[in-house]
């Protein structure tokens, strides 16, 4: 068994580790660095071409969204008549 010095060293070593790990991955260019690489892996910077594929399709969506409710107004209005 160690005696006290040896247990004084070991909560040292316990306690520091944790600390000198926040200190380092809190450094804001190592986390601005990893947040920017994450980003860009999850998010990759669009182009031209599939942004106007998209709101193409989303123009379309709606259009066919207005006239099915067009449909179903006009069936509803000459039901009540």
């Amino acid at each position: 068994m160690g005696n006290w010095q040896l247990e004084v060293a070991k909560m040292a070593i316990y306690i520091s580790f944790p600390v000198a790990m926040f200190h380092y991955f809190n450094q804001p260019a190592y986390f601005e660095k990893w947040v920017t690489n994450t980003k860009r892996e999850i998010y990759p910077p669009e182009n031209e071409e599939t942004e106007n594929e998209i709101k193409n399709f989303i123009k379309e969506m709606r259009r066919k969204q207005d006239i099915e409710m067009m449909r179903v107004l006009d069936e509803s209005r000459k039901s009540e008549m």
